[in-house]
């Protein structure tokens, strides 16, 4: 027992100068090497290279970094919620090693909010939104500090800009908790400035996850899709080989128009090697074929509810095979494939489809053709089908649904006073039906106004959107809108 006391006395000053621990966070060749495997998705490579790194680097704190990326994406790309259980104690482990860095160093704090965010983003997943919120109002507070400390390190911006934009577009009517319970404050303008200003930063291992950071803000809140996937074309990205490429690509596409280009880039993606399982990027493969009016895009969720072990998107998986037996004229079908929603996630997409199954009543199939078609950006071969339905054969919700998907199909063929006096029709007789169309209808009306240099009729209906309240998408719907208004606000 005395040597054992005294090999660790012996060891224990071997890592102490003056009474203080040297930790130190250091890009060596060996962490970019395992942040490279990390953002191919290559985890089990990535965590066996932290298992070496913390016996040839034990001084090293970055290890702990890339441990919180890995453990990040084996949570969000499985959504297993009884893996989140192991997990959260290496979280709390990888705080207290963490704490003990060098805070001389710009990346002792800012480490510390990374790990943080990870985790937030993980109880955000799972419905645990005090958490969640918890973790964002520490993350936030160390990389205040990190910027009064550092203001010239940079990847402090990336993290903060997310987080001063993300709390800008909260809608009016939960702002105040946020302020009266947090340190969190910001806009979207001076979120997207300060994501601008960590893109300077060249050198840094993190430029290209800025770039794809920057490209999504541009897309989700600058209303900037063209922009978005222009952005991202020109980064060094591979789809074909990296997994979380295709899905950076192939979501942008799908966002600005270029469905058929989605669907070239998920075909290609290269399947099965040691790479971590990704889903989802199925899910998006049979969304993007359903959008073609494709029944056999069904094969697509049904490999993504096979290889998911978690709960969200499942509904709404179901609910899109449901449809594609619609397409073909299967409505038995429908009604089976239905039955399987049980509910049990408060995802939009998926509230939406347990609501549609509790109502047993299946879609207009010429209304969800439209759908479908005006979402994969087809929009003549949307208005060709809207234009063949009899609005004397619909019923009221079925009426108001007309309106709505006439305006946005309108509204993509640039044919704007049209689409505003359908977005019109569909905010006066729709502001008290559940259903999200004149919310969406006051947005996009906004939208359209805001493209045409008129910001006093943009802001008065971005103002509506956040007025109504339908059952679903209300949250993200009055995200956008109070985007809308920030920017109106910082053109002004």
């Amino acid at each position: 027992m005395r040597k054992v006391f005294l090999l660790c006395t012996l060891l224990w000053s071997s890592l102490t100068v003056g009474g203080t621990v040297e930790y130190r966070y250091v890009l060596s060749p060996e962490v970019r090497a395992v942040y490279t495997d990390v953002m191919t998705l290559e985890l089990d490579l990535a965590e066996a290279g932290i298992s070496r790194l913390k016996r040839t680097e034990p001084r090293n704190l970055a290890a702990y970094h890339l441990e919180s990326y890995v453990d990040f994406f084996r949570l969000y790309l499985t959504g297993d919620e009884s893996l989140d259980g192991l997990l959260a104690e290496r979280f709390d482990r990888r705080i207290e090693w963490l704490e003990r860095g060098d805070e001389s160093s710009p990346y002792h704090r800012y480490a510390l909010a990374e790990v943080r965010l990870h985790r937030s983003l993980i109880d955000l997943r799972f419905e645990r939104h005090l958490a969640a919120f918890r973790h964002l109002n520490r993350a936030h507070k160390e990389l205040r500090d990190n910027a009064e400390a550092f203001p010239d390190f940079l990847p402090t911006y990336k993290d903060l800009g997310l987080l001063h934009a993300a709390v800008g577009a909260i809608p009016p009517q939960y702002k105040w908790g946020v302020e009266l319970f947090s340190s969190l404050s910001g806009s979207i303008a001076q979120g997207r400035e300060e994501l601008r200003r960590a893109l300077a930063d060249v050198d840094s291992p993190f430029h290209l996850e800025t770039q794809v950071l920057y490209a999504f803000m541009e897309l989700h809140l600058a209303d900037r899709p063209d922009h978005a996937y222009r952005t991202a074309g020109q980064l060094q990205l591979d789809p074909a080989n990296n997994k979380l490429h295709c899905f950076v690509l192939a979501s942008l596409a799908m966002r600005s128009n270029r469905n058929a280009e989605a669907i070239r880039l998920l075909e290609r993606q290269r399947r099965g090697g040691t790479a971590a399982d990704f889903p989802y990027l199925d899910f998006l493969l049979g969304q993007a074929k359903l959008r073609d009016l494709n029944a056999q895009s069904r094969v697509h969720f049904q490999s993504f509810l096979l290889r998911y072990a978690g709960r969200h998107f499942r509904e709404e998986a179901i609910q899109k095979i449901a449809w594609s037996y619609l397409l073909e004229g299967d409505a038995p079908g429908y009604h089976r494939a239905m039955a399987e929603i049980s509910g049990g996630s408060r995802a939009g997409g998926d509230e939406s489809a347990a609501r549609e199954a509790a109502s047993d009543r299946s879609p207009h199939l010429g209304l969800l053709r439209a759908r479908l078609l005006f979402d994969g950006g087809y929009f003549d071969r949307a208005r060709t089908e809207l234009n063949a339905i009899s609005l004397n054969n619909l019923t009221t919700d079925e009426q108001l649904e007309h309106h709505y998907r006439t305006g946005r199909v309108l509204g993509g063929l640039k044919e704007y006073t049209g689409a505003l006096s359908f977005y019109a029709r569909t905010i006066a007789l729709g502001r008290a039906n559940p259903a999200y169309y004149a919310c969406n209808a006051a947005l996009q009306a906004g939208l359209v106004e805001e493209k045409r240099g008129h910001p006093v009729a943009a802001k008065k209906y971005f103002q509506t959107c956040l007025d109504l309240e339908p059952a679903e998408y209300r949250t993200g719907l009055h995200m956008l809108a109070k985007a809308g208004l920030d920017r109106l606000a910082s053109a002004s």
